[in-house]
């Protein structure tokens, strides 16, 4: 028993003495840590002072950043990407303008034209390109297992790729890359700000590991198991930990809708700084369209509007028109046609592509559903203004440009009951009916024949609402809520 006690004294008196050397050496590091950091920031910003430009009156011209690795995907992202360069470039004359971004296929000169005959957006002055050669390190394909994690860790290397290529004055995460922000901030010595579409992790996604849902993100195998959704569940407190400690450290936080501010605040706990600024959308140009009362002889369409994403669910659309085609009564010569229009991004997207091909066939709908990828804006613009139903399935839809398009170019919208379109767009107008909400096959399928067997005239007065109420998210009212939200990184 002596010996024993003997013993632990020993250790405890080994551990004393080791402590005070070990606090010691903590420091020395963490010191030589602080140290090295500031150096790197010392020499970014000399080296940013090297290059630096002069404007016409002398003085050095701002450098104006936008971290955007997908800038020519042609979603609704980068039409907030290029609507906001351009009305920088209005005020703003004088600033150097640079994107950078992993699309190293194409000129620069592309992606502005690109972005022209997508989004019929033209920039008042030229843009500087700084293309990216590590975007891989984003890629979701690359992390089969914790993608969230892989991703974001991802971003803070390509985020130092950037940074070492230019050094800016105000940085701009336009795409959700939230761990670059302290990377920018603290390193790179620049005011920062960033547009929110989609919050990386939000309560949502807890609640549904916490209730063990399968979704697109929460693979069956994981629902199956309680063990592995308590490891999960674990990880996404961590990380949502992480990711509310990085993205507070924003100047600025812009957000795309009330949904999405719900979560930001959550998270991030930075509401003095944050604010909705309603993504642009042309809605002046599908508002053109003519709104024709239906004839009779009129083949149906129904379109689908939305890059070829998982989280877009496009195989519910599929499922729920192939229902709906089995329920209908209309005689065959009348049957509709679905038409679904997105943009593909990489070598995943077009697989997607491929494989809601085949579930078309499966299904026995492949005569009636139509793929259009990356087609102009024009052929977009006339697929809308003949279709009588807008398509829209995803879940917790941050926001919805699209929805907002279809709305305007004068389709009856069906979206999902959730996000964006529940809580800001699909909304009454004036007490009136702008569209339906569904969150199934069956009531998707359901709504779809509801919506078909209205009147023409009750289809007329529903599309009209619609119109009138999708003013408040022209790109004239964008325009003015995202300069006033990032005029304190000009100051």
């Amino acid at each position: 028993m002596a010996a024993g006690g003997f013993c632990l004294c020993s250790l405890v008196r080994l551990l004393c003495s080791l402590f005070i050397p070990g606090l010691f050496l903590c420091g020395a590091l963490c010191l030589c840590l602080v140290v090295l950091l500031w150096g790197i920031r010392l020499w970014l910003q000399q080296r940013k002072n090297q290059l630096a430009s002069t404007g016409k009156d002398g003085k050095r011209q701002l450098v104006v950043a936008f971290f955007h690795p997908y800038c020519n995907a042609g979603g609704g992202g980068e039409r907030v990407l290029w609507c906001a360069i351009r009305a920088l470039q209005k005020k703003y004359k004088d600033a150097i303008y640079v994107v950078y971004t992993g699309d190293k296929d194409v000129s620069g000169e592309q992606i502005v034209e690109s972005a022209f005959r997508r989004f019929n957006i033209k920039l008042t002055h030229p843009v500087k390109f700084v293309f990216l050669v590590k975007r891989y390190l984003v890629e979701a394909s690359l992390y089969p297992h914790f993608t969230l994690l892989g991703q974001s860790l991802g971003s803070v290397f390509l985020g130092w790729e950037a940074l070492m290529k230019c050094v800016p004055d105000v940085y701009i995460d336009s795409m959700g890359y939230a761990f670059t922000l302290p990377l920018f901030k603290y390193l790179g010595g620049c005011r920062v700000g960033c547009y929110v579409h989609y919050p990386t992790i939000s309560t949502d996604m807890l609640s549904m590991v916490r209730s063990q849902n399968a979704r697109f993100n929460n693979a069956a195998f994981i629902t199956r198991n309680p063990l592995l959704s308590k490891l999960k569940l674990v990880y996404y407190y961590l990380f949502a930990f992480v990711y509310g400690l990085v993205g507070s450290r924003s100047d600025v936080i812009m957000v795309n809708s009330s949904w999405t501010l719900n979560h930001i605040l959550s998270l991030w706990r930075a509401g003095a700084c944050t604010s909705v600024v309603y993504p642009p959308c042309d809605v002046q140009t599908f508002l053109d369209i003519p709104l024709h009362e239906e004839k009779s002889t009129t083949e149906y369409s129904i379109v689908s509007l939305g890059q070829f994403r998982p989280e877009k669910d496009h195989p519910l659309q599929i499922r729920a028109f192939a229902k709906f085609l089995e329920k209908t009564a209309l005689g065959q010569q009348s049957l509709p046609k679905l038409i679904l229009i997105g943009g593909c991004r990489n070598q995943q997207d077009e697989q997607r592509v491929n494989r809601l091909k085949k579930l078309c066939e499966e299904l026995g709908v492949d005569k009636k559903v139509e793929f259009k990828v990356n087609i102009p804006f024009e052929e977009l613009k006339q697929y809308l203004a003949d279709a009588i139903i807008g398509l829209h399935t995803m879940w917790n839809e941050h926001f919805g440009i699209g929805i907002v398009e279809c709305m305007a170019a004068g389709t009856i919208i069906l979206a999902h009951n959730s996000g964006g379109p529940k809580l800001d767009i699909v909304v009454p107008y004036e007490g009136h009916i702008t569209g339906f909400l569904a969150e199934n096959e069956d009531d998707y399928s359901e709504t779809m024949a509801q919506i078909l067997s209205l009147s023409p005239e009750k289809r007329l007065e529903i599309r009209q609402n619609a119109r009138q109420s999708v003013n408040r998210f022209a790109d004239q009212e964008f325009e003015g809520a995202f300069l006033l939200s990032v005029e304190p990184l000009f100051k």
